[in-house]
Order: C-alpha cells, then structure tokens, then sequence
C-alpha cells in the first residue's frame, strides 16, 4: 500500500531531478540521486544503458545541460508503487532546450516518458535509475552536438 506521504516524497524527489537541473542547482540536483544511478536513455542515444556515481551523473549533466542557454523539464501523470522501502514512478515529460545560434531554429523539445526506480535511505528518497524513453521530437536535434562543443569549449 502507497501512502499519501510516500507518494508524494517520491513525487517531490522525481520532479527535483527536472527542477534542479534546469535551475543550474547542481549541488540539490546530487541529493535526489543514490550514490550509484542507471542512467538508460537509449530510446534517444542508442548504445547501452550505464551505472555511473551519482557526482558523475551530476558532472555531465552540468557540462552539457549547463551549455544550454536554457531547458524547460516537465514531468507530470506520476503514477507511484511503493514497495517497502523501494518505489516506481513512472510520469510524462516534455523537455525543451534553448540554444541561439546562427544556423537554425534556436529550440529542440523532446516528450516522453520517465521510469524512475527509487530506493528510501535515511528517511528519504532516493533515484536509483531513470529510463527515458522518447515517443516524439520536434525542432533543431543539431542543438546537441552544439551544446556539446560549447560545454568541450569551457
């Protein structure tokens, strides 16, 4: 049985991985995440699903997401299954990047879906894992490899 309480604190932990990041927080970003977090974005990327540490996760994401002039992380329709003392939260995105530049549309949105797995330690939650899965994109998909070069570029 969900109770109210953990439903929402696993609903608070998943949506602080979207809040933070798209703040620049990386500091609170690092507190949603366990210290080890499969990371599975192959619905976008291809390749394999990876374990990395969690401060590794935390590194990338502000490499590359801190690139971006801006990004805009929805995630809604959370649906929660609390087991003991792990938990499944599966929600809808909609993640939008903002990139000037002078060789196409300045925004790529991506929608999809998010599985979270979370594990409690110490009285909170905590992301264990995110599998992203993309269902649909629109606009300028080159704004990767330019937000990359530019995070390669600091």
């Amino acid at each position: 049985m969900t109770t109210a309480e953990d439903r929402l604190a696993v609903v608070e932990t998943c949506t602080g991985m979207a809040w933070h990041a798209d703040r620049r927080a990386w500091d609170r970003l690092r507190e949603v995440f366990a210290p080890k977090v499969r990371l599975d974005y192959t619905s976008l990327n291809g390749g394999e699903p990876a374990e990395l540490a969690a401060d590794d996760v935390v590194a990338g994401w502000s490499q590359v997401l801190g690139a971006y002039d801006a990004t805009q992380h929805l995630i809604t329709n959370h649906l929660v299954d609390v087991d003991g003392d792990t938990a499944v939260c599966t929600a809808a995105f909609q993640a939008t990047h903002r990139l000037a530049n002078p060789f196409g549309a300045p925004l790529w949105t991506l929608g999809g879906n998010y599985r979270f797995d979370l594990a409690r330690s110490e009285g909170r939650w905590q992301i264990t894992g995110v599998v992203m899965t993309v269902t649909w994109a629109d606009g300028n998909k080159d704004l990767v490899a330019l937000a990359a070069a530019k995070a390669g570029a600091q």
